[in-house]
């Protein structure tokens, strides 16, 4: 048989115009075979995957014709129990066989002898120099023209090698891909769980003027910057201004500045290829680049240093960055909104935060009030927190008498709503369906709910309870470690965590 120039090409244009638009490895490895079928008859065609790493084979998918016994498609192989596929992937040459008999000391060998093949033709898949694996054909009697089926196949080996190339990446893009909507529906559901624009409960004039400041300012690209004390709802003023922003279908990204560590700032925001670094064993994607087309939220930014600002305000000047280990800019576009109980004016005249950062942060600013600054809507709070704990609890709401209300307006709110909400809670776990009253409060609420004109004095216990309290919510439960309640009121982690139990305080009630 004669395949001249002209042939050859036309061989290789249909077996590509074959497997071109094939979308899974099997539609692409039938069209193959019966592709190859037409120009080159032969009894069993198969293509192995090889793992350097694992030092294994694996095939590409079923093989087409003969099936030798004891050989499955389904399972992977070490490649030490494949003797023709181990020859060519270790000298990068075809093998020919023209008489499998004469191996029949390997295992492989023998069983497709006994399915009655008695010639084999391997070729190395090379792609970009890397051994991808091998394509095998077998007969049960060798062609007569095997010379230059040699030549030929092995030029068809290397548009194989490329199609098989193509249909792994497209394969593990595809994976990748479905990965990705499977994190990005995760991570949005998880950003919305504890959040509901329905949520904000409000009758104060303060908070009127900044829920419209809010909707003239949320579909613009403007960044802004939150302040206000602990717990007076910064973090769900963003989330608010994100779902009312175009950019509302995708990603709000917080990132928890005083959580960020100097030596990863850079891998944790613009990510790393992998091996950038000893433990970077895949690539990062950071958070930036997840907020692209969405939101950056960025948490008590104050707590950054001089340097790691300087590195924020490039990216927030540039839109683009570059990963760790790897020298190809990535461009983003994102919204930044960005949050402090500090006094950043205050900082920038003693060199804390840069001034160049503060402007672009700090287009609009929308400052909370404290809580003990709109107490008209402390009542609406307590009545709507409340049958959302209920509801979430499964358990009747308590109702408040008007003395509790009273009191519970008069109470100066250290720690704002997320205080308020805790308390609310505490009465729906052990006063469900109970009228509250204001001796009821302070019964179960450790005492802190007595109002600071009042002539009475606190018991020691009760004043331990109101410190480490105040502890806790300031560091939104944590015990330990540098940014914990322990380091905070200076005691060992175990004194407090004994104190705790003694009295009966729960951190999770001050996340």
């Amino acid at each position: 048989m004669h395949w001249d120039p002209t042939t050859r090409y036309q061989i290789l244009l249909e077996i590509n115009n074959a497997v071109i638009t094939r979308t899974t490895r099997e539609e692409l490895f039938q069209a193959l075979a019966t592709e190859l079928r037409k120009r080159f008859p032969h009894d069993r065609l198969s293509i192995n995957l090889y793992d350097a790493e694992s030092q294994s084979l694996s095939y590409f998918t079923t093989a087409d014709g003969i099936e030798p016994e004891g050989i499955s498609c389904k399972d992977s192989r070490p490649l030490d129990r494949a003797a023709i596929a181990q020859m060519v992937i270790q000298s990068g040459q075809p093998v020919i066989i023209d008489d499998l008999r004469r191996y029949t000391d390997h295992f492989s060998i023998v069983a497709m002898v006994n399915a009655g093949l008695t010639a084999t033709m391997a070729f190395p898949l090379i792609i970009r120099n890397r051994i991808l694996g091998s394509i095998h054909f077998s007969f049960k009697q060798a062609p007569d023209y095997i010379s230059e089926l040699i030549e030929v196949l092995t030029y068809v080996s290397k548009q194989v090698a490329i199609a098989v190339d193509n249909m792994l990446a497209y394969t593990e893009l595809k994976s990748i891909n479905a990965e990705l909507v499977r994190q990005k529906r995760y991570l949005m559901a998880d950003a919305y769980e504890s959040y509901q624009q329905d949520y904000f409960f409000y009758v104060s004039r303060p908070m009127i003027e900044i829920m419209s400041l809010i909707k003239q300012v949320a579909d613009t690209d403007a960044s802004v910057l939150i302040t206000g004390g602990t717990g007076t709802g910064k973090d769900h003023i963003a989330r608010y201004i994100h779902s009312l922003s175009s950019r509302r279908d995708n990603l709000f990204v917080k990132i928890n500045c005083p959580a960020l560590s100097p030596s990863l700032f850079e891998s944790e925001l613009f990510g790393h290829a992998r091996g950038a670094f000893t433990g970077a064993h895949s690539r990062r994607v950071g958070r930036f680049e997840l907020a692209n087309d969405g939101t950056v939220f960025l948490d008590e930014v104050a707590e950054l240093n001089s340097t790691l600002q300087a590195k924020l305000l490039q990216v927030l000047q540039d839109r683009q960055f570059e990963r760790v280990g790897e020298s190809r800019p990535i461009r983003v576009n994102f919204r930044a909104i960005s949050a402090t109980n500090k006094d950043l004016e205050k900082r920038i005249q003693t060199g804390q935060f840069r001034q160049d950062l503060y402007y672009r942060l700090n287009t609009v600013n929308i400052h909370v009030p404290a809580l003990r600054d709109r107490t008209e809507d402390i009542p609406l709070l307590v009545e709507k927190l409340t049958e959302l704990e209920a509801k979430k609890h499964n358990r009747p709401a308590p109702v408040y008498t008007e003395k509790a209300l009273e009191n519970l307006c008069q109470y100066h709110w250290p720690g704002n709503v997320r205080e308020l909400k805790n308390l609310v809670k505490r009465m729906v776990i052990l006063r469900p369906g109970e009228l509250i009253t204001d001796m009821s409060i302070s019964q179960f609420s450790n005492a802190i709910l007595e109002p600071e004109s009042t002539e009475r004095l606190n018991t020691l216990a009760e004043v331990a309870i109101r410190h480490i309290e105040q502890a806790l919510i300031k560091c939104h439960g944590v015990v330990g470690g540098q940014k914990g309640a322990a380091r905070l009121l200076g005691l060992p982690r175990s004194t407090l965590q004994y104190r705790l139990k003694k009295y009966n305080l729960d951190p999770k009630n001050y996340t």
